[in-house]
């Protein structure tokens, strides 16, 4: 087909999967597995397969088996069995060691890089047959005439950021198909649409987040004990805040530490990222760090809401699957093996009805709807504070999930207390000098890229509200939720008063577009949901290395 101002090549597909991660890739494997004349196009907007991926990751390894069996023979380059497991409660200046919940025993598990983990699915993907396309931005739904979801427009490439083509203008394609498999991950650009679109969510409780900030480090010799899995919870987070630590011990002096922190906090001060770098000067944490060096890093939003949270996952034309949908397991977590389960459902699903109608019934009677039906009440629960949520954890163990349901009733953004509204808390941070001295330091280590002369991908739909109600009751929450620096209040001279200071200087939000590492934080918390994530050009963003 020609190409017009209005005219987009076209390319056909039986199927289209929009995300190459594990689910997207369990999807176009298992459905080329079943029926090898069907095509399946794979559409992924990092520059390669896994640069965008950022997970802990500790997987349960059975549905890899059955999707992949003798995965064991040639395994992926970081792919370590757990040998021990701990877990422990931080105070300030001390470490308490807690037993291990059931969901968090890991033998026969493996800690892994997922993103090397997907870089290493790919090519058994094309193997087969898949075609898959780095580099390209799904950036819009293409529409049919009966309202139904027939494919994806991938994004121009090419316009400068006032929206004129440039020199190495390209537009991007249309890929229609009669079915489109969002796999998208934790609050994807297409998936938010449509949820929204076809009302996906109107019977489920509001979506709960968390963000969760990585790093991947050399440690000094004989530091690191391959095989241990150690997670914290407690301490730097107060009481009424849900979230926890994890070090990976992986091998050749590796160590993977992060820090998740439930999205829904209330304290309009808090910066995630200084307390994730707190938790790694704790008493009984920093020797481990104490002359390594930092090898690389980055943060990406998790989706905790389970079973009380997902929407319906099939639409007309279109499924939802993995962390689009909300399938994570938060006690274990994890959700890569679910990612990876309901991929393979979907096409088991489509190869044997050659749609997508019922698909949405067979998830909720699966395996993966009865494990997290199973732990509903437990992210909820720490909803009334730590010492509350582990006493529901506790009860939801032992019974399976017997517990009557109990609501998450409030939106991340929504839980975010005004400045008058708040006491603030004195955390007893300490001074730090372990690496990144801070987060625009912290981007250095993500290696992102971006033609800085592109459309700001980040959406201010009322930017009055940032430099007036927002400053004013909540002084500029994004400055500190984001891990990446992307936001920031800066003063142009002299102004009017009107969204200045006290002195007349005119204040403005100064958007550092180039720092994102694509983690969706600001999409979820800004509380003003003024903030709108889009797809920047294809290939745009961190090139996560083992992470």
């Amino acid at each position: 087909m020609s190409e017009t101002a209005t005219e987009r090549e076209v390319m056909d597909y039986d199927l289209v999967i929009v995300g190459a991660g594990p689910a997207g890739l369990a999807c176009a494997i298992r459905l080329k597995q079943l029926k090898q004349d069907l095509t399946v196009a794979v559409i992924e907007k990092s520059a390669e397969v896994g640069a965008h991926i950022l997970s802990g990751a500790v997987i349960e390894p059975q549905p890899l088996d059955e999707l992949l069996p003798g995965w064991r023979d040639n395994p992926p380059p970081i792919c370590i069995p757990v040998e021990a497991d701990e877990i422990s409660l931080l105070t300030q200046s001390s470490r308490r060691k807690l037993p291990t919940p059931p969901q968090q025993k890991n033998h026969g598990n493996f800690i892994v890089s997922l993103g090397a983990l997907c870089a290493w699915l790919a090519p058994q993907a094309e193997a087969l047959g898949v075609d898959i396309f780095p580099g390209y931005a799904a950036a819009g739904i293409r529409y049919t005439k009966d309202g139904s979801v027939g494919g994806v427009i991938i994004g121009d490439m090419g316009v400068d950021k006032q929206g004129q083509p440039k020199d190495t203008f390209m537009q991007g394609i249309e890929i229609h198909a009669p079915l489109t498999v969002l796999a998208e991950g934790c609050r994807g650009h297409l998936s938010k649409q449509l949820i929204k679109k076809f009302k996906l969510d109107a019977d489920s409780d509001p979506q709960a987040y968390g963000i969760g900030i990585k790093e991947l480090w050399r440690v000094a010799p004989g530091k690191c004990k391959t095989g241990l899995v150690q997670h914290s919870i407690g301490w730097p987070l107060d009481s009424g805040t849900y979230g926890g630590s994890f070090i990976y011990h992986l091998d050749k002096d590796r160590v993977a530490v992060g820090f998740v922190c439930a999205l829904d906090y209330a304290d309009p001060e808090f910066s995630p990222f200084e307390a994730f770098q707190q938790f790694k000067h704790h008493p009984s944490v920093k020797p481990l760090f104490a002359g390594g060096e930092i090898l690389s890093g980055g943060s990406r939003t998790i989706i905790e809401g389970g079973a009380q949270s997902l929407p319906r996952t099939e639409m007309p034309g279109a499924l939802l699957i993995g962390d689009a949908a909300g399938l994570l397991n938060l006690p274990k977590i994890k959700g890569t093996h679910q990612a990876i389960r309901s991929g393979m459902l979907a096409a088991s699903h489509i190869a044997a009805t050659g749609k997508g109608e019922g698909f949405d019934n067979v998830l909720r009677a699966s395996p993966i709807m009865r494990e997290l039906h199973k732990v509903r009440n437990i992210r909820p629960g720490f909803n009334k504070g730590l010492w509350r949520g582990l006493i529901t954890a506790a009860i939801e163990t032992v019974t399976a999930g017997k517990l009557p349901r109990t609501l998450h009733n409030h939106a991340d953004h929504a839980a975010t207390k005004k400045l008058q509204e708040f006491t603030a808390i004195d955390r007893h941070w300490v001074k730090r000098d372990l690496a990144p001295r801070d987060r625009l330091a912290s981007v250095y280590f993500a290696a992102t890229e971006y033609d800085e002369d592109q459309p700001v991908h980040l959406q201010i739909l009322e930017p009055d509200v940032c430099t007036t109600r927002c400053g004013e009751e909540y002084d500029h929450p994004c400055t500190r939720f984001c891990p990446a620096g992307v936001y920031e209040i800066v003063t142009d001279g002299a102004g009017n008063g009107n969204g200045g200071d006290a002195g007349g200087q005119a204040k403005r939000l100064q958007i550092n577009a180039a720092n994102c590492v694509h983690c969706k934080t600001c999409d979820i918390k800004d509380p003003y949901q003024i903030i709108n994530w889009v797809t920047p050009e294809g290939g745009s963003g961190p090139n996560y290395q083992n992470l």
